[in-house]
């Protein structure tokens, strides 16, 4: 399974960016899809969780910025980032995830997400 993120960037402080996530298994549909993020230095942390259906989950850090949403028939994981911090730098990551929350597979690129102040 391949994981290929996109729409990353360098963005003024309260900027928006939407990231996608294109997903390449036949079983995406239900998949729990989590997207990450990992700052230099730092651990990767989970921001935002969807499950195949029901409720999403956010981290204190984005809640009330930050929207996640998918298309199952397109395969894709959307990452919609408002107010943007500069705390909000980092590489963005999405997989699916096993029962601790972790990444299943590969990590791949991810994309780059830049907030200046």
């Amino acid at each position: 399974v391949q994981l290929q993120a996109s729409g990353g960037g360098l963005v003024q402080a309260g900027g928006s960016l939407r990231l996608s996530c294109v997903v390449s298994s036949m079983s995406f549909s239900n998949y729990y899809l989590g997207w990450f993020r990992q700052a230099p230095g730092k651990q990767r942390e989970l921001v935002a969780r969807i499950p195949s259906s029901g409720t999403v989950n956010y981290g204190d850090s984005v809640k009330g910025r930050f929207t996640v949403s998918r298309d199952n028939a397109k395969k894709t994981v959307y990452l919609q980032m408002n107010s943007l911090k500069p705390e909000d730098t980092a590489v963005y990551y999405c997989n699916a995830m096993g029962p601790r929350l972790e990444g299943v597979f590969n990590w791949g690129r991810g994309t780059q997400v830049t907030v200046s102040s």
